[in-house]
């Protein structure tokens, strides 16, 4: 499991009185709330109405009962996770987790001890998931012991090894939960063996005493009120003092997002001279396209777009599916139209205030609140709500009634492009249920990638082509269901380049230009030519090879792609340029020798009509445009 990230300080409190979340330590009533332990960096939100359905239904499936009221007041709070996991808070604690399992492509509960009593106490269809022990074993289970089948007195039959349970004493009280490492038949009938590893056990705290009144979200935001006037007024003041300092056309970028809407309206209730512009990567959802004209008209506003078309259909093919290490999709259909945008309408520049919150990542809450726009010269940026979490947002904009985007009301936790690698698999499964049409483009182009490259189609199925360097879990799962996921399929004959540079905005700030070959390249041979170190020290993991010298860096795939980094563009592109040139002296190499006359420190030796370049290699560059592969290609 992923370590906690603290990006700011955890901000959710409850009153005891109203029984409502409060975003500090004193409530609207005048109570003094509690704090409430939650999983950093604590980006808390409101639960929806499909939230809550949401949970439900894992409820049902696991336990057959639901976990919560429809009418009550939730909040969901966003934890590290290998794919998207969210804890449930409800009458001031956290009562469980869900969170979507890659392996078993489903959601699964894991309720809390408070999670656990509510469910057993639900009198809505016969308990599942249940494990019935000796009374006498609680005891070893309070000490960190695993269940072991002897204690086991009877089980669900329908539990099945690796499910989630409830394990209960003979009164019908809940003991613990945890994973099932038997099925219920094996439970009550072994002799040896752990049938539950248990997650969590009643070790009898004093759960919150807070009032049994149900709440809705108008008594959180009545809660919440000064709070929230607090922060706006902070947030015109930036916007004012900004305003007067850059003294440059002013501009509000819209995203469709909840972020960018509540810094639209901040930023209208300051001033009404603003232009709202948005950039249509063509990769846009239509309930975002039809929210950028509500969210127009509600403004009185006629938006400035620039659209890419059909810019990413159109590379895609060349440059394979973006990962999260190459976001080539950023530099095509999203930087590139705004640099347009930008200087098509301003021509002196202008000042963009942006949605940018430091709880959504590290990055962001390394930033300042307002900064030069590095690709986009003549743009200056600013963050009205930096240190807002997501609560803040929602309270903000259910109080002044404003058009959301209702795809958040659809389960998507995040708005952006439909088939961003940075979407959890959670949220890609979703597109199946709410755009079956757009899910129906993706795995299309997915499924002719793999057959290209020689990729499993579970690489597709279980969302693996969101990396090119896969994380540890992932690469477990893909071994543990024999998925190849490095590409296998190599036609080094016909390989032909497409690259595109810019600037990478949620990285280290510098430049980086990306490039893909048309097929896999085999980076066995490529390594054991030493070609690699006429650019700089070589280091190789599975599937990747690095490449450092000085302050560039190189990153080459086996899938053909390149990322390049550097401090400027020219610099970037050159050094693409060279890392391009070298693969395929690498890949082509006839043994011709004219490299080892042009290499001032004899590096280079002949082999079995092979160049090999040795570690004595300075990188002056003399072999590689003197090459005939590289000059006659």
């Amino acid at each position: 499991m992923s370590k906690p990230v603290y990006l700011g300080d955890l901000l959710l409190y409850w009153c005891p009185d109203c029984n409502v979340p409060v975003l500090g330590k004193k409530c609207g009533c005048g109570k003094k709330t509690f704090h409430v332990e939650i999983t950093p960096p604590g980006d808390i939100r409101p639960a929806f109405e499909h939230d809550i359905k949401h949970i439900n239904r894992i409820a049902k499936e696991q336990f057959n009962r639901p976990l919560l009221p429809e009418n009550n007041v939730v909040v969901l709070n966003k934890a590290p996770y290998d794919d998207r996991m969210d804890e449930i808070i409800t009458d001031g604690q956290v009562i469980a987790s869900i969170r979507y399992e890659t392996e078993k492509l489903r959601w699964m509960m894991l309720p809390r001890i408070a999670g656990a009593k509510r469910i057993v106490a639900t009198d809505a269809g016969e308990l599942k998931g249940w494990v019935l022990i000796e009374d006498e074993v609680k005891k070893f289970l309070l000490k960190g012991a695993s269940l072991l089948a002897p204690g086991v007195i009877d089980a669900d039959p329908s539990i099945m090894p690796e499910d989630e349970v409830i394990v209960i004493n003979s009164e019908k009280r809940v003991v613990a939960t945890g994973r099932a490492k038997m099925s219920g038949p094996e439970m009550a009938e072994a002799k040896k063996g752990i049938a539950v590893k248990p997650r969590k056990k009643d070790k009898g705290r004093k759960t919150p005493d807070v009032a049994p009144a149900l709440k809705n979200w108008d008594d959180v935001i009545e809660a919440n009120s000064q709070i929230l006037d607090k922060f706006q007024k902070e947030a015109y003041e930036f916007i004012h003092n900004t305003i007067e300092k850059v003294n440059r056309p002013l501009s509000v970028s819209y995203s469709g997002g909840k972020d960018s809407l509540a810094t639209l309206h901040l930023v209208h209730d300051c001033t009404k001279d603003y232009e709202i512009i948005f950039a249509d990567t063509g990769l846009e959802f239509p309930e975002t396209l039809q929210n950028v004209k509500d969210v127009a008209e509600f403004y009185g506003k006629n938006p400035t777009v620039k659209s890419v078309g059909n810019a990413f259909w159109e590379s895609v093919d060349d440059f394979g599916p973006p990962t999260l290490e190459m976001r080539w999709c950023c530099k095509i259909c999203k930087l590139g139209p705004i640099t347009q945008l930008i200087e098509d309408n301003y021509e002196k520049g202008c000042l963009t205030f942006v949605g940018q919150r430091k709880y959504e990542s590290a990055t962001r809450a390394r930033s300042n609140r307002v900064w030069k726009n590095p690709w986009v010269a003549n743009q200056t940026a600013a963050s009205p709500i930096q240190d807002w979490t997501a609560m803040h947002v929602w309270l903000y904009i259910l109080k002044n009634k404003l058009p959301y985007n209702p795809l958040y009301e659809k389960g998507f936790d995040r708005i952006g492009c439909w088939l961003c690698p940075s979407s959890s698999l959670a949220d890609l499964m979703n597109l199946k249920e709410t755009h079956p049409e757009l899910d129906r483009r993706l795995q299309e182009m997915l499924l002719r990638h793999a057959e290209k490259m020689g990729l499993d189609p579970g690489w597709a199925e279980y969302g693996m082509w969101r990396w090119k360097k896969h994380p540890p879990a992932i690469r477990e799962i893909a071994d543990k269901l024999d998925i190849t996921i490095l590409p296998t399929r190599k036609d080094n004959t016909k390989l032909t380049f497409k690259s595109s540079s810019g600037y990478r905005p949620c990285k280290t700030g510098e430049i980086t230009a990306e490039g893909s070959f048309s097929a896999a390249i085999d980076l066995d041979h490529i390594l054991d030519t030493g070609m690699m170190n006429t650019i700089g020290k070589t280091a190789y993991t599975t599937g990747v090879v690095y490449i450092h010298s000085g302050d560039k860096s190189v990153q080459l795939f086996a899938s053909g792609n390149i990322i390049a980094r550097a401090k400027s563009e020219d610099k970037t592109k050159a050094l693409l340029r060279k890392t391009e040139k070298n693969v395929l002296r690498a890949l082509g190499c006839v043994g011709c020798g004219v490299c080892v006359g042009r290499c001032p420190v004899s590096a280079i030796s002949l082999k079995e009509k092979q160049a090999y370049v040795d570690e004595s290699c300075t990188s002056c560059g003399n072999c590689i445009d003197s090459c005939p592969v590289v000059k006659f290609r």
